[in-house]
């Protein structure tokens, strides 16, 4: 009781802050002569009541501190039935607080479910932050007739504009975006040409990334895609580090020196993403992997396939390029991709009587020679799942127990599309499937590009069970229902310039009782 008390009178004091009373001890309350809501607005995690929204306090982001005093600041936060906010349905307080870089997660709970609702932060002496729209889940086991995820990610600021996060802004009716990860790229200022820059070198340290957070959430493409619906985030590697691997990094480095990155950029991560607090980084790192549903139709599983890892085969440090693609990795019973306990809770996760499981992940699954045309031996990543096929095949079995025929696996990282599936028999490639795979291609990562890469004309020879590569920039959007998942591949036509144009390059049908993916 005592607690709950001490509770009540915090939230009294920072009401009266807001309504201009007196500044709780601890609290600052700044004079502010810029904007602070320049990296815009955000919400996340969707669930049938509720769903996070984030902002950061930063009117000068890319100086220490952000331009904010070194003190918690408090900052009122409303949710709307409508975008006047004429209905407000939720409002309460919040700390912007100094150590996570003045950064909001708002856990909204007590909304109705499946319906849009608006979002907006107020702050004293500085007005009202851009306004947002995010989308509530169905109930648990609740029917629902259609639901829409778009699937997008790799976002290197350096080598493309985002314009297909602006034409993402404008799909209509979605309920969520999964980003696979890479939502910046770590690596310092690149010496070739290249539409924008970078504004500081390779990232270390907790400011580093805070920065280049920065820099990466001022795009006004980005900002749009987050206002116009709620994200479902994961990450990847170049959120820390090129291809890391739980403790390892791919210089060599010792344990303990990458462990100080790691925790650095994990931070950040959390700061500047709409997460649930559980999410917040602790002693080991993020627990990055969860669980949402949407209704009775669709469960969501987020997976995390770096922090569990082993260490990649082919990848040790002082092996040139040529060596490491001449590398072909072998794998061994005891490597994993995920980690005993996220494959423990995944299988049973798998047990649910949902009409689709969509594994939410980031690295290719499906068996892939990536060689080059007129090369004559086969070539595997040993970044992917193709490098840990002792645990692609725990999956596979774990899928097959179940006796599953409704999985849909989505991936990135690659930068390229590629559709197709996992073969019940790995080694049978135009044998029966076990799953459906997508593989979305960048939003900026690679340039413009083209239908496909010059010596990968011959892709899909070696890949009988693929249906689609393709070398452009863009997402995927998913329309699924009970009968049927529907795939559009979008694509911009160049990123080297602002404002490209969107087309639907394919579009495929999968069924629930059968997996694979047909063209319409």
């Amino acid at each position: 009781m005592l607690q709950q008390n001490r509770r009540n009178l915090v939230k009294s004091a920072l009401a009266m802050t807001l309504l201009g009373g007196g500044v709780p001890q601890g609290l600052a309350r700044p004079v502010f002569t810029r904007y602070p809501f320049t990296l815009g607005i955000a919400a996340g995690d969707p669930a049938q009541d509720g769903f996070v929204i984030w902002t950061r306090l930063a009117p000068d982001p890319q100086t220490p501190g952000g331009g904010m005093p070194p003190a918690d600041v408090a900052i009122r936060w409303e949710v709307s039935e409508d975008p006047d906010f004429r209905k407000v349905a939720r409002a309460g307080t919040a700390l912007a607080e100094a150590r996570l870089a003045h950064s909001v997660h708002v856990e909204v709970e007590g909304l109705l479910p499946r319906r849009p609702y608006w979002y907006r932060f107020l702050v004293h002496g500085a007005g009202t932050s851009p306004i947002g729209m995010a989308r509530t889940a169905p109930g648990r086991g609740m029917p629902v007739d259609q639901v829409r995820l778009v699937m997008a990610g790799c976002q290197n600021f350096e080598m493309g504009y985002y314009t297909a996060f602006a034409r993402l802004a404008q799909e209509p009716n979605v309920d969520a975006v999964y980003h696979y990860g890479d939502y910046l790229y770590e690596m310092g200022i690149q010496k070739a040409a290249s539409p924008r820059k970078h504004l500081t070198g390779e990232l270390y340290t907790l400011d580093d990334y805070r920065r280049r957070y920065a820099q990466y959430k001022a795009d006004p493409d980005l900002q749009a895609a987050h206002a116009a619906a709620a994200f479902i985030l994961s990450f990847d590697d170049h959120e820390i580090d090129d291809n890391w691997a739980a403790k390892f990094d791919k210089d060599g480095s010792p344990a303990e020196v990458f462990a100080i990155r790691k925790a650095a950029a994990l931070q950040a991560w959390y700061e500047h993403m709409p997460v649930r607090r559980a999410l917040m980084p602790g002693s080991n790192g993020v627990r990055m992997y969860r669980r949402l549903d949407y209704g009775s139709l669709v469960r969501v599983h987020v997976l995390d396939t770096r922090s569990y890892r082993s260490d990649q085969a082919c990848e040790r440090p002082g092996l040139s390029r040529a060596e490491i693609e001449r590398c072909y990795p072998v794998d061994r019973p005891d490597r994993t991709i995920l980690g005993a306990a996220q494959e423990r809770w995944l299988d049973e996760g798998l047990s649910n009587q949902a009409r689709w499981n969509f594994l939410a992940q980031q690295v290719m699954v499906m068996p892939h020679d990536s060689r080059r045309d007129g090369a004559t031996s086969p070539v595997a990543s040993a970044d992917n799942w193709n490098g840990y096929s002792y645990a692609r095949q725990r999956l596979v079995d774990s899928i097959r127990r179940k006796g599953l025929t409704n999985v849909v696996i989505g991936s990135g990282d690659a930068h390229q599309n590629y559709v197709g599936v996992v073969p019940l028999e790995i080694e049978d490639l135009e044998g029966p499937a076990i799953a459906t795979e997508f593989l979305a291609t960048s939003i900026s990562s690679g340039g413009t590009g083209g239908l496909r890469l010059p010596d990968e004309q011959d892709g899909l020879f070696h890949n009988p069970h693929m249906k689609l590569l393709n070398n452009q920039r863009g997402y995927h959007l998913f329309t699924i229902s009970p009968d049927r998942w529907q795939t559009e591949i979008k694509v911009i036509d160049q990123v080297d310039r602002p404002n490209g144009n969107l087309s639907t390059l394919a579009a495929f049908l999968t069924h629930p009782g059968r997996p694979g993916a047909e063209a319409v």
